[in-house]
């Protein structure tokens, strides 16, 4: 009994990935049309069976930015950057999109050490950092008997600089994994979806405006209460706005 349960989850599993690659192609072919709309309907169809792909992701975001709309091109093309950070065909598209916007923020700089440090503990992802950890713990380990086996004294100096190398770079890694993680879990950015949008001081309506925002700009959540998020912008300004007004680019299941 389960193994039939397997195969036809595998069956239907295979039946999901061909009608939308199906979809896909129709998408792509819309697309070259110019019919733009029908496009998008193509591609939000595959996105309802949980297929979340750089591919997929950048076409909507190319699809809305040939329609003029501003914050779900934005949206799509840093979903389809979140999947693939390296691609620079991504980060033109988004930037063309981002020329759209209205807002004009200016972002804080980070200096100083902190800028350096900053720039190491994003060299690499949380997982290689780990990766690197492990590779350290290796060559200590190895290094450390190599050191208490060998006779000879310059293989002994040599183990023994090596091992404590080894080490160093074990506490090192554990250190920057550690940062990444905590930088990565308080990493919530969302993008504004309405054309214009009153950000409160406090969580309700009749609290004081403190600032406006506009459709396609990126913001940080930072905390929820209710309907409300407290953002964040890239000059450290914060304040409240409804839940409904923007969307969450973290979540991969609600689109």
């Amino acid at each position: 009994m389960r193994v039939t349960l397997v195969l036809l989850l595998c069956c239907l599993s295979v039946f999901i990935n061909a009608q939308n690659d199906t979809l896909f192609s129709e998408g792509n072919a819309l697309y070259n049309k110019g019919k733009y709309a029908e496009a998008i309907k193509k591609y939000e169809t595959i996105l309802k069976t949980d297929e979340h792909s750089a591919d997929l992701y950048f076409n909507l975001g190319n699809a809305h930015y040939k329609l003029n709309n501003v914050a779900p091109s934005i949206f799509y093309f840093e979903k389809a950057l979140q999947l693939r950070p390296n691609d620079q065909d991504i980060k033109n598209n988004l930037g063309f999109a981002q020329n759209m916007t209205i807002d004009a923020i200016d972002k804080v700089p980070t200096v100083g050490f902190s800028r350096i440090f900053k720039n190491i503990v994003n060299t690499f992802s949380a997982d290689v950092w780990s990766v690197i950890a492990v590779c350290g713990v290796f060559i200590f380990v190895l290094l450390f008997l190599l050191y208490h086996f060998t006779y000879a004294t310059s293989q002994k100096r040599m183990a023994f600089i090596v091992s404590v190398l080894g080490l160093f770079i074990t506490g090192f890694s554990v250190v920057m994994a550690f940062q990444k993680s905590t930088i990565e879990s308080k990493d919530n950015p969302a993008i504004v979806f309405v054309s214009e949008s009153r950000i409160k001081a406090d969580p309700n309506k009749s609290s004081e405006e403190v600032f406006r925002l506009h459709e396609g700009t990126k913001v940080q959540v930072l905390e929820n209460y209710e309907d409300w998020y407290k953002i964040e912008i890239a000059d450290k300004t914060s304040g409240w706005i409804l839940s409904e007004e923007i969307k969450l680019l973290n979540n991969f299941n609600k689109n």
